[in-house]
């Protein structure tokens, strides 16, 4: 679905996966500047909007996903995880319960997968499941803009709007780009889905084990995976912070290695921009093993790394061998 903000002056529309809305209108920069400041808006209307209803719903969505969703308390927001058996991350959920029904919203185009999947598990429980994307859109801005839900985001709020009400949003606040909402969110370190993760990623890889996983809880896909790694092993990956180097005129692109002096291939880029504070900046992933003092090259742009994912990270149980008593010193 195309977005409407589209024909506004300036707009210029977005790669993929962000072709339905716009980059930048014009002024990118200013855009970001005026996004983190809470006086913009960023149309991110392409993503997708799912709603489920019916009493057993956070129970019920507890026993699917990595988060602990039974005792959720009304618009409190989190995050969540959908795993396949091995523990291989399939969505990545930011959700809501108002009281009466959970709105959750994914990555463009992911809705409809999510909501088939979550309808055949429904059995026999008291829930429905509803994709909405197309009655709904996703907004971020440091302004209230008549949201119907609304949840935390890595700058102001994510708000889900009724579609309808797109076109009027320039009356409210300045539009601004998802350029400037990636710039922001790299910055912050936040993974995306499908750009930062890759159909190998799991959990402790990305950093999303501290904001979408639940240690504490079981019984749900991935989880056997989760728990092993947590406790008796390390990710073979993690995901670092990247500056890049600024006398270079281009942002390496989604899927260039990442690697290390001499031309051995250690990683991805993930995703990239421009921050109007420091400059050109990204999001890869790489061996666990990689020196955490290593100079990079991305897509061939040289980069100094900054630790978003310890290489410690997971192994912390702590195991005491014993001894027989004809094996003491």
């Amino acid at each position: 679905m195309k977005s409407p903000l589209l024909e506004l002056p300036g707009a210029v529309a977005a790669d993929a996966p962000d072709q339905e809305v716009a980059a930048h209108y014009g002024e990118p920069a200013q855009e970001q500047r005026a996004l983190e400041a809470g006086e913009a808006f960023v149309d991110r209307s392409n993503r997708g909007v799912v709603r489920v209803t019916g009493p057993d719903r956070l129970s019920w969505l507890h026993s699917l996903l990595s988060q602990h969703l039974n005792a959720l308390r009304p618009h409190e927001t989190t995050q969540a995880l959908l795993l396949d058996i091995k523990g291989h991350i399939e969505h990545h959920l930011h959700l809501v319960d108002d009281g009466e029904a959970v709105w959750i919203h994914v990555e463009p185009g992911a809705a409809e997968s999510l909501a088939a999947f979550l309808d055949s598990m429904r059995f026999m429980l008291r829930v429905e499941v509803e994709d909405v994307s197309e009655r709904y859109a996703v907004v971020t801005s440091g302004k209230d803009l008549g949201a119907v839900r609304t949840l935390d985001d890595v700058v102001g709020t994510a708000q889900i709007i009724e579609r309808s009400a797109l076109a009027d949003l320039p009356g409210k606040a300045r539009p601004a780009g998802i350029w400037a909402y990636e710039a922001l969110r790299i910055a912050a370190h936040r993974p995306r889905f499908g750009l930062d993760t890759d159909h190998r990623s799991i959990p402790h890889e990305t950093g999303l084990i501290d904001i979408a996983v639940h240690l504490d809880k079981g019984c749900y896909r991935g989880q056997e995976t989760v728990a092993r790694v947590h406790n008796l092993g390390r990710p073979p990956r993690r995901l670092v912070f990247l500056h890049l180097d600024g006398s270079v005129d281009r942002l390496p692109a989604h899927g260039d290695p990442v690697e290390i002096p001499g031309g051995r291939t250690i990683g991805f880029v993930g995703s990239a921009a421009r921050h109007h504070e420091l400059g050109p900046v990204a999001l890869a992933v790489v061996k666990r093993n990689v020196p955490v003092d290593a100079e990079l090259l991305a897509g061939g742009v040289a980069a100094a790394q900054e630790v978003v994912v310890s290489p410690e990270t997971g192994g912390n149980a702590k195991i005491t061998l014993r001894r027989t008593a004809g094996n003491r010193a």
